[in-house]
């Protein structure tokens, strides 16, 4: 993601003509209530709001929050790669490397969710990487409405973002909700893996919910049998079809430099607070 420049930050679009953000447009604007950019401006909004509310929470609570977040991130992050990046892509002579970059953040987000996932509330290092996937996900959305999706309206009608629009809300029901960091971010590997993994996914968010609203036995069975979903859905992540069109820059643990510059957007952000 990006590169550094002495002390500047460089973020990705940095060297393109600037485009209006379609945060700063009306409704008619960007198409229409149906549009998928008015779609999805609507669940950057809903995302912040959960953002907010995460930072406040801790124990069972922050992980009921999470258990949103995830239903809300991922199968938008997947819409995205199987419906609107390709638009990008067609569109636009910058498209393959914007939503490649995007596609590394993904990549990113979906390695840090493991490792949390892989912790419980009060673990040491836990809220560090909580803070850590709250700044990624807010990078994520400014990149995606300051420069990558000014791109798509600039190339397409509001006739063809509503039907975008159509499209990313049948994909985005039927979208895994968990991380799945092996799987390619590209058709058509995660095609081929959305409706198994989809499925484990979302049976694995009502267990858990079953095991943080219950205590004893109860939980012990709802716990025990999540696990055993997850490791399902690990065995799928290991079938070679589900890897097909991957890009080398979003295999699993290539990020480190993505990771050191979404600290430095969070510390700028941060110093940025104290100011005001």
């Amino acid at each position: 993601m990006g590169h550094q420049h002495d002390t500047e930050m460089h973020h990705v679009g940095d060297d393109l003509p600037s485009m209006r953000s379609i945060a700063e447009q009306s409704v008619e604007e960007l198409g229409g209530r149906g549009s998928v950019l008015a779609i999805m401006r609507r669940e950057h909004g809903e995302l912040e709001e959960l953002l907010e509310r995460m930072t406040h929470t801790s124990g069972d609570e922050q992980d009921e929050l999470l258990t949103r977040l995830w239903r809300l991130v991922f199968p938008h992050a997947y819409a995205e790669e199987t419906v609107i990046w390709p638009a990008i892509r067609a569109v636009s002579g910058e498209g393959d490397e914007l939503t490649l970059h995007i596609e590394e953040g993904h990549q990113k987000l979906s390695e840090l969710t493991a490792e949390l996932d892989r912790t419980r509330p009060g673990d040491p290092g836990r809220d560090a990487i909580v803070a850590e996937v709250v700044a990624e996900l807010r990078l994520d959305v400014r990149e995606e409405e300051d420069v990558l999706l000014p791109r798509l309206q600039a190339g397409t009608t509001p006739k063809q973002l509503r039907r975008l629009g159509r499209m990313w809300q049948v994909v985005r029901r039927t979208a895994p909700t968990r991380p799945h960091a092996v799987v390619s971010r590209r058709p058509p590997g995660n095609v081929i893996a959305a409706v198994p993994l989809s499925l484990l996914d979302r049976s694995r968010d009502a267990l858990d919910r079953v095991a943080r609203r219950n205590d004893g036995r109860a939980r012990a069975r709802a716990e025990k049998a999540s696990r055993a979903l997850a490791k399902a859905a690990g065995a799928i992540e290991r079938l070679p079809p589900v890897r097909r069109g991957e890009r080398g820059r979003t295999r699993p643990g290539r990020w480190t430099v993505h990771r050191w510059l979404t600290r430095e957007f969070a510390a700028k952000q941060q110093s940025t607070g104290r100011r005001k």
